[in-house]
């Protein structure tokens, strides 16, 4: 199936008469409690993880039926809900008998292109009055009305594909990891302190405005929490460019940090971190990765994560029989858990999120 057939047809809906607006009640961050057991979706304002913010626990709060396309008065941005969840403020939704799992993914992105260009965010909220007036295009059956068995049938079928992609994926890096090599359990191991500056080469990024950037394909690495740190693509290239690194931030999201195996450039509130004993490589380097997050709370405001504090702030790493930190059991530790991980997302024979 292919939207640009030129058999289907499409015509214009208005999203109010074809669908249902309803507010969400709102909860505040302050009263939630995080968990990583069983917990519900609370749903922000955020345009991320499908605008989830959290999973917490349920406090007899009034959940929302789950079936439904949420979107949030300041980000813009639709999201289908397949499960019931609890939102913050000025989130809305939309929902209608015809929405289940795939004609609600097929609707979120028709809803997501109609607003492109719109203005909508800070400073004009996407409120569910306004979304009600607006006009979407729907593909139509013989009789002219919106064709969801078409859209169903759709995302069907783009599931099934991409099912084929990351069953092929998984199947080709289990090859590559099942040489690993048994490793003791971190309670067997002797550990020991580094600074960051005797096991580390560290290079400072560069200055690069949003002014200065030029669109192009190129990573550009700023000092963010999120999307492994990509804040931009760029064609701009200076000395920062660099791969087979740790961008670790000292600014912004501060000691947040990435792997980066791809050719990047880095700002300047980003320090590249390489390996002076070995040759850094994915496994190691996310090894390390979590040691430096450790260090996350106690930079703080009134105590920040500058140049001087990085070079001297101490790593906890496991040791080999001479006390230097052992690099290959770090590699191993992360292919065996990348292995056995992988190992049962192959074993699942349906996606955690349609369940």
């Amino acid at each position: 199936m292919n939207l640009e057939n030129k058999n289907i047809k499409w015509a214009e809906f208005i999203i109010g008469e074809e669908f249902s607006i309803k507010n969400t009640k709102p909860y505040h961050k302050k009263d939630l409690t995080e968990t990583n057991n069983n917990g519900i979706s609370y749903i922000s304002r955020t345009n991320l993880n499908n605008g989830v913010e959290s999973i917490v626990e349920n406090k007899d709060f009034k959940l929302n039926k789950g079936n439904a396309i949420t979107f949030g008065g300041e980000n813009a941005t639709f999201f289908y809900q397949p499960n019931k969840y609890i939102a913050g403020n000025n989130i809305s939704y939309i929902e209608s008998e015809k929405i289940n799992k795939h004609t609600g993914l097929f609707i979120q992105r028709i809803l997501n292109k109609s607003i492109l260009g719109a203005g909508f965010g800070y400073g004009k909220g996407l409120i569910g009055s306004r979304v009600e007036k607006r006009i979407i295009l729907l593909p139509i059956n013989s009789k002219g009305e919106p064709d969801y068995v078409f859209m169903e049938a759709f995302i069907k079928q783009k599931e099934a594909e991409k099912k084929e992609k990351y069953k092929s994926y998984i199947a080709k890096r289990i090859e590559q990891l099942k040489i690993f090599k048994e490793v003791e359990p971190f309670n067997n191991k002797n550990w020991n302190e580094f600074f960051i500056e005797d096991i580390f080469n560290i290079k400072a990024g560069k200055r690069l405005t949003k002014a200065d950037m030029i669109k192009g394909v190129l990573p550009f690495i700023g000092a963010s929490d999120s999307n492994n740190g990509i804040t931009n693509f760029v064609l701009n290239k200076n000395s920062s460019l660099d791969s087979n690194v740790l961008g670790v931030n000292y600014n912004g999201s501060v000691v947040e940090n990435f792997y980066h195996p791809y050719k990047a450039i880095f700002s300047d509130d980003v320090k590249r971190l390489s390996l002076k004993e070995v040759e850094g490589n994915e496994f190691l380097y996310l090894f390390i990765k979590t040691m430096i997050l450790k260090q996350k709370s106690k930079y703080q405001y009134a105590y920040k994560f500058n140049e001087t504090r990085m070079l001297r702030q101490k790593l906890l790493l496991p040791t080999n029989q001479n006390g230097q930190p052992d690099y290959e059991y770090m590699e191993n530790y992360i292919k065996k858990i990348e292995y056995q991980k992988l190992t049962k997302y192959l074993e699942r024979k349906t996606p955690k999120y349609y369940k």
